[in-house]
């Protein structure tokens, strides 16, 4: 978050002291059109950001959940309903891991509009989602253990 802030905060000072005729001609390297970069950067890391959060930092208790028939629902329904969300997630993510990496293979191809003046020609498009397939894995893995945790438990429903 810091990075992105302080690309953000570059990006703001290059658009408005572009302006002046001061900096026009005595820093030309403030151009703005030298740092269109710094969009597609914020971009990236927000990215970054969402999906690594999403599958490492977040526990159980901090997603969105739907949970009206969960609340109202006795112990042992509730254990029930843990595991059964649990596979869902599973099967889904599961399924969704094909056509993932088919779609990588063609990203695989594609150059960044702008990262290339930061990094160099080196970055694809593949490597900005790259975080996309870790959150693919990590959430079903952490779903597996919530769901094995529950099996085990006779009472309580593990938090996390």
């Amino acid at each position: 978050m810091g990075l992105m802030f302080l690309t953000f905060i570059v990006q703001i000072f290059v658009r408005y002291s572009a302006r002046a005729d001061v900096v026009r001609q005595n820093a030309p390297f403030l151009d703005p059109a030298n740092f269109g970069w710094t969009l597609e950067f914020c971009l990236l890391l927000w990215v970054w950001i969402v999906f690594a959060g999403g599958a490492f930092v977040l526990k159980r208790s901090d997603h969105v959940t739907f949970d009206l028939f969960y609340d109202s629902a006795k112990p042992k329904a509730r254990r029930w309903l843990t595991i059964i969300g649990a596979v869902v997630i599973i099967v889904a993510f599961g399924l969704a891991i094909a056509p993932t990496i088919d779609k990588f293979h063609i990203l695989r191809l594609k150059r960044t509009a702008t990262l290339s003046q930061l990094f160099g020609d080196w970055i694809r498009v593949r490597d900005v989602y790259f975080v996309f397939i870790l959150f693919l894995i990590a959430v079903p893995l952490r779903s597996a253990w919530i769901a094995l945790r529950t099996l085990r438990q006779r009472h309580d429903i593990p938090e996390q």
